[in-house]
């Protein structure tokens, strides 16, 4: 609901706070004091349309602010929803909404204390507030709100097949649109489906092996330079340990090591040195014997040599088609094998698809078929209820009728299009809801609809401006009752000039103008039980003072209290 709303700088309204709490809510005061003014400052915080003509006369801009609490769930999602848009909650998971409009036009929007564009606050509060004026265009004047409308008000017989059918229209949709997908690029998936079957065959004929071009790397260099390789070895073998008997490493250290082994005796540090001697020498000989090991081994074989090169080329031609290296290569051979057994499944999943769309249409045609049936007797109930209502709300030639008509087609919700029609006087034929009344019929069109919805709609606050036009004696007591009614399980605001309405109310805020002679402004005042009998007996006789206005406002207070206890 909305806590509070302040307004600053718009048409006569200077500067004032209104504070707003559950139940219903009344706004009197004398004609031109501005409270129009306070829908008006509603639909700009609703994110209507900006009118810079209502800014104040002097006034740079004109601001609205509100404060909006939602229930526990609600409250959650709207603070994500606010969150999205960059905005934050307040610490009491209350938000705060703004709205300002410049003298020359501009309009910004501001959510949770961020700047967001008009048309996020008005999503962001579509659900929040349903304005009853004039001249606004309400949800329920849109075709998919009274579908909604009438499935909530149907209940049970609607909302549970209705939550299969949309399980499963989700579903088909989910079906047809892959389906399209397969049978749409059939040709694009063969194409693709060849291209890999021969680059799998490419690679299976090959049947390169991980690491396996590292090593013929290593090889093919090996063979390449055997006979440098082998002349070398066998060099650094004579060098090691001679066969000619030519001085050699292993001589040498041999000889020093035999030369301090015979002092080693006489010094600790010579033992060691001599120990070293001997380490060095067992090395030298396993050295000697491993390189003349690899000189008898090394042998040229140009045959093979041929292989291995081969061998690397058609390697090399793979690693040019399908990845840098042997690894990327495998890599993709496994993935497109998977690919391909996807492809090659294709006509397999066309008519699986094709077999799933069947039982899906048959499964939809049934529940759309349970829902019209259940829509049509909701409908007949939900006419009925409303035009009665109408009838004591001073419209009693009006006729609602709720019609339901199939589509060719199914839809997202069914086979079925909703629309709820108005016929305002005898006779007269029945047409849309924004064509078939008056501004003032319609406020009491929606309010009989509300009134019937309620507990059914999600809104949780309600605001009425004029919805008494052209309604007085007990007419109007019957607009208050109503009104009263609606309280009960939402916050109701009405803008009112009718003292059989104003009575009814819970909270009751009147609006003030005051003039220094040069600049009218007007004031809001929250009314205690005093005042409320003052401004009823203004309301009633135009006197404040009169004691028989003010017994007939105490007694039309009185009234409305034991109406309301009854219920």
């Amino acid at each position: 609901m909305i806590e509070e709303l302040r307004i600053r700088s718009l048409g006569v309204i200077e500067e004032s706070v209104l504070e707003l709490g559950p139940g219903l809510s009344v706004i009197t005061g004398e004609t031109g004091a501005g409270k129009t003014m306070l829908v008006t400052a509603l639909g700009l915080l609703l994110g209507g349309r900006a009118d810079s003509g209502a800014v104040r006369t002097g006034a740079r801009n004109a601001r609205v602010e509100g404060r909006f609490t939602v229930g526990e769930g609600a409250s959650a999602s709207l603070g994500e929803a606010v969150e999205e848009v960059g905005g934050e909650p307040e610490d009491d998971g209350s938000v705060l909404m703004a709205r300002q409009v410049s003298a020359e036009g501009r309009s910004r929007a501001f959510a949770g204390g961020a700047a967001v564009p008009v048309g996020s606050l008005a999503e962001l509060t579509d659900d929040l507030v349903a304005v009853h004026g004039q001249s606004d265009q309400h949800r329920l004047l849109r075709a998919e709100a009274q579908r909604h409308a009438l499935d909530s008000f149907a209940g049970k017989p609607v909302l549970g097949p209705l939550a299969d059918y949309e399980r499963d229209y989700a579903r088909l949709r989910e079906v047809e649109r892959e389906l399209d997908d397969v049978t749409r690029h059939a040709r694009e998936r063969a194409r693709e489906a060849d291209l890999l079957r021969h680059g799998l065959a490419e690679i299976e004929q090959v049947a390169p092996q991980p690491g396996e071009d590292a090593d013929l790397a290593g090889e093919e260099q090996r063979l390449g330079y055997a006979d440098e390789l082998r002349t070398a070895a066998e060099q650094a073998r004579e060098v090691l340990t001679s066969d000619e008997g030519a001085p050699d490493a292993l001589g040498a250290t041999t000889a020093a090591r035999k030369l301090l082994e015979d002092v080693r005796d006489h010094d600790p540090q010579v033992a060691a040195l001599a120990d070293r001697l001997a380490e060095v020498t067992y090395l030298l000989g396993d050295v000697a014997a491993d390189v003349a090991s690899y000189a008898a081994a090394l042998d040229s074989d140009p045959a093979r040599l041929a292989a291995v090169s081969e061998r690397r080329a058609s390697l090399t031609a793979l690693t040019r088609k399908y990845g840098e290296n042997l690894e990327e290569v495998l890599a993709w051979a496994r993935t497109s094998s998977l690919r391909l057994l996807d492809l090659d499944g294709t006509d397999e999943r066309i008519e699986e698809l094709q077999g799933e769309r069947t039982a899906l249409l048959e499964r939809l045609g049934s529940l759309a078929a349970s829902l019209t049936a259940a829509r049509t007797k909701a409908a007949r109930r939900l006419e009925k209820q409303v035009t009665a209502e109408l009838g004591l709300l001073a419209m009693p030639h009006a006729r609602v009728t709720v019609a339901v008509g199939r589509r060719d087609e199914l839809g997202p919700h069914g086979l079925d299009d909703v629309e709820l029609l108005l016929a305002a006087n005898q006779g007269a034929e029945a047409r849309a809801l924004a064509k078939g009344a008056s501004g003032g019929e319609l406020s009491r069109v929606m309010l009989a609809l509300e009134v019937v919805l309620a507990g059914t709609s999600p809104v949780p606050t309600f605001v009425f401006d004029e919805v008494d036009a052209g309604v007085g004696g007990k007419a109007a007591v019957e607009v208050g009752r109503r009104l009263a009614m609606l309280a009960r399980s939402a916050q109701v605001v009405v803008v009112t000039h009718l003292p059989q309405v104003a009575a009814f109310a819970d909270h009751h805020v009147v609006v003030a103008k005051s003039s220094d002679g040069l600049v009218t402004t007007s004031g809001l005042t929250v009314l205690d039980e005093d005042g409320r009998v003052r401004e009823l007996s203004r309301m009633l006789a135009g006197m404040e003072a009169s004691e028989t206005a003010l017994a007939h406002a105490e007694e039309l207070l009185a009234s409305a209290r034991a109406a309301r206890s009854v219920g």
